[in-house]
């Protein structure tokens, strides 16, 4: 049975799993508090489980890891800054609508207690369109680059976080606490969302245990139910087709699947993924983060399930959830034990080496499965 459990999880997560324990038993003596790291730890994972979640359309597609992350980020950028931009507008369609078409419910009163989840969703609503549309070209891009997906990707990832640090100073925004206050043009570089949507789904039924752990139950459902529909896609027709091409993509075209549709598609949800992904890390976050911030987002979600056991060709919830929780819980827990045994401030400094040292191993391991 130990046997069995072993070969199945593997040796790299269980050393990973049990210095990740360990670090939790030596907490306490070092002063950190474990109701504080574990905290952390739960936060860090539900902000960053959808961002991993976008890496499974295209791994089962056969795309390679999506180090294009960064598109689908840009996406979900736009989508928050024009639900700030167009909060006011937005409001009062939804309440001119309630009126219009006799709604009770749908009334400035109703719209005023809800202004925060309006916000949000109008976000996720914006954003998706976008991120579609941003998924099709970069799908039709990957199918005429085959075999070289992840290197185009990661150029395509880096030149598009470039060209946006351009569009965010010419794009016509015209919000107060968006705009830089000296010029009245040009996005800020953090922009916060409180007033909007700050920690909306942390807060929706939260459960506090006591003054320092807090269980992000909204957060958590959410990420949940965006991993079950990624689930159930995943078992539909075009899901399992979209498996075989990843699979065996002779076979699949033998069989009369259209093997560059389906690559398009799951290029095309994965973006949509990763827009989604990073409007829930901003809602925790508390801040949007334009020009340069989504340029380093896809290294540490492409670890994360590297390190859950996904390969380049195949990858699963359970990846997700297990590579999502390692590689959060070790970045929470390494740089706060370390420097509280060594009584420094190096927690940024050892963050960066455990995080960058965590994307080295998973991506060397990657290549050796690869081969």
């Amino acid at each position: 049975m130990i046997k069995n459990f072993i070969d199945k999880a593997g040796w790299p997560r269980i050393i990973i799993g049990l210095f990740l324990l360990g670090l939790f038993i030596a907490a306490p003596f070092v002063g950190v508090n474990v109701d504080t790291s574990l905290n952390n730890t739960l936060v860090r994972f539900g902000m960053n489980g959808v961002m991993v979640l976008a890496m499974i359309p295209m791994v089962q597609a056969g795309c390679g890891l999506n180090f294009g992350l960064p598109l689908g980020i840009i996406a979900g950028l736009l989508g928050a800054t024009l639900s700030i931009e167009l909060n006011s507008e937005i409001l009062s369609k939804l309440a001119e609508l309630g009126g219009q078409y006799n709604i009770s419910w749908l009334n400035p009163a109703f719209i005023e207690v809800y202004r925060e989840p309006i916000g949000f969703a109008s976000a996720i609503i914006i954003a998706i369109p976008i991120a579609a549309v941003l998924g099709w070209l970069y799908g039709k891009l990957l199918n005429r680059v085959k075999g070289d997906e992840m290197m185009i990707a990661t150029y395509v990832g880096f030149s598009s976080v470039s060209f946006m640090c351009i569009a965010w100073l010419l794009l016509p925004y015209k919000h107060p606490t968006m705009v830089w206050g000296y010029a009245g043009r040009g996005l800020r570089t953090t922009i916060s969302v409180e007033g909007y949507w700050l920690n909306i789904l942390n807060k929706a039924l939260a459960i506090k245990i006591n003054d320092r752990f807090t269980i992000p139950t909204g957060m958590l459902i959410f990420f949940a139910v965006m991993a079950l529909l990624v689930w159930l896609f995943m078992r539909t027709k075009t899901g399992t087709a979209m498996t075989a091409v990843g699979s065996n993509p002779e076979f699949a075209r033998a069989s009369g699947i259209n093997v560059d549709k389906m690559r398009t598609i799951s290029v095309v949800l994965s973006t949509i993924l990763g827009a989604i992904g990073i409007i829930v890390y901003e809602q925790s976050f508390g801040f949007i983060q334009l020009y340069m911030g989504p340029f380093y987002m896809a290294l540490p979600a492409v670890a994360s399930i590297l390190l859950g056991g996904a390969s380049v060709n195949k990858a699963s919830i359970l990846n997700v959830i297990v590579g999502t929780f390692l590689f959060q819980g070790i970045l929470t827990m390494t740089p706060s034990v370390i420097n509280s045994y060594l009584q420094t401030d190096m927690s940024e400094v050892i963050r960066l080496i455990v995080s960058n040292g965590m994307i080295l191993y998973a991506l060397t391991r990657k290549v050796r499965a690869g081969r």
